[in-house]
């Protein structure tokens, strides 16, 4: 079926599944802001995007339309390894709230082969939702990458110290996960975040001190701190005569 027959499938799928009341909610609930919007459930989305499957040109295709929900789709449609670092940038100048934001790098950006240098590159940018997507990429690698070391996420946290400063809502809100997830991850990672979290939470500016706050008691969950703990060698009790 042609790419183009493809889309209008789909944009009359999602029309045929939307609501009122959720486009009614998305701004005053959710602080969602879209040009155009359907108004589906994600559940809903992710249900139309295991019929479509990967296909790299529909999800090119879908990102033109400039539909909340199609951007959504793009995320479960696109293929990770076709994804460029170029398309990549594309569509983060189209970022324009966190739902998209927070979607496709949960979801398709963290697994591709750019993200680790989309996270330097984003987070210095100016732009609110460029930005947000560079430390949501950090946080979303900090969950999902299983095979870089603790190297990369210590030498990432000088740039979450500085973007805790920013003091833009939806920075902040991104700041504050990554912290989290990667002090989740691994002991030493963990002691690295503390120590950057007392240093915000003492902070003059109200902006960092927040993040710092908010980082520590996350931090030092007691179902977290027990399970990073090292754990113990059960005790030989045989005796040896």
């Amino acid at each position: 079926m042609a790419t183009a027959t493809r889309v209008t499938d789909a944009l009359q799928w999602l029309e045929r599944h939307g609501s009122k009341r959720i486009r009614d909610e998305m701004g005053p609930r959710y602080g969602i802001v879209a040009k155009k919007a359907f108004g589906v459930p994600m559940r809903d989305i992710q249900a139309l995007a295991k019929t479509l499957g990967r296909d790299h040109a529909l999800a090119q295709a879908l990102w033109d339309t400039e539909w909340y929900e199609a951007r959504l789709l793009t995320a479960y449609v696109d293929d990770p390894a076709q994804v460029t670092a170029a398309q990549m940038d594309k569509w983060a100048r189209d970022f324009d709230n966190w739902g998209v934001v927070d979607t496709l790098c949960f979801s398709l950006f963290d697994r591709t082969p750019h993200a680790w240098r989309k996270v330097e590159q984003w987070s210095r940018r100016r732009d609110e939702f460029v930005r947000r997507a560079g430390f949501v990429l950090l946080a979303c690698l900090a969950l999902h990458d299983k095979k870089s070391g603790d190297e990369p996420f210590l030498e990432a946290l000088p740039l979450l110290e500085r973007g805790a400063n920013d003091g833009r809502n939806f920075v902040a809100k991104a700041v504050s996960w990554a912290i989290r997830s990667i002090g989740g991850r691994s002991r030493a990672l963990h002691t690295a975040s503390i120590e950057m979290a007392h240093r915000l939470a003492e902070a003059t500016d109200a902006a960092p001190r927040a993040i710092g706050k908010l980082a520590l008691r996350d931090l030092k969950n007691p179902t977290l701190q027990r399970r990073l703990a090292p754990r113990r060698r059960p005790v030989d009790r045989t005796s040896h005569s």
